[in-house]
């Protein structure tokens, strides 16, 4: 079907799906970056307890915190040459209420900006996500960083409630021995 849009003569369908493809000098400026602006976050957030990188060739790093609802969450950052990764696993796989789970997670990534729930390895739930290099910055990966810590603390107990028999014992043991 035709609307009548006339497209300049060198546009194709990639101009506007594709995100620009980065070269090494870019992505290794990009890499610098990131590490930069990953020990500051370090530095400022009391929670981040541990910014590292992998060992192996490509570019990973990971941010362990603290949390208050589980005990720690991790975030791993994958740099490619179009986008920066991310992600973080949330629970293991459910023992029941599959069903009720995964649709919980689902409608939850209806309010979610720049990360969803997904199933990963082993059936386990993890929160995803990726931007583009283009719009990559220091506010960019804060607010990354805050909405995957902030997700994962919100929903970890009610998700894990739902998905395991034992949780909601576990979370009252958990709660009365903080409190003491």
């Amino acid at each position: 079907m035709y609307i009548g849009l006339s497209w300049p003569a060198n546009w194709s369908p990639a101009h506007s799906f594709v995100s620009d493809l980065f070269d090494d000098s870019a992505l290794a400026r990009i890499e610098r970056q990131i590490d930069e602006w990953l020990g500051r976050a370090r530095t400022s957030h009391a929670n981040i307890l541990a910014v590292d990188r992998s060992e192996e060739d490509e570019f990973r790093w990971y941010v362990r915190m603290a949390g208050e609802e589980k005990d720690f969450t991790t975030i791993w950052f994958t740099l490619g040459q179009r986008t920066l990764r991310y992600e973080t696993y949330v629970m293991p796989a459910p023992e029941q209420n599959a069903e009720k789970l995964y649709e919980t997670v689902l409608r939850r990534n209806e309010k979610l900006v720049g990360a969803h729930f997904s199933i990963g390895l082993e059936d386990a739930i993890y929160l995803r996500g990726e931007i583009g290099l283009a719009a990559l910055n220091e506010v960019e990966l804060d607010r990354i960083i805050g909405t995957l810590y902030s997700t994962v603390e919100q929903l970890f107990w009610p998700l894990l409630e739902i998905g395991y028999a034992k949780a909601a014992m576990l979370r009252t043991q958990r709660n009365s021995t903080r409190t003491v």
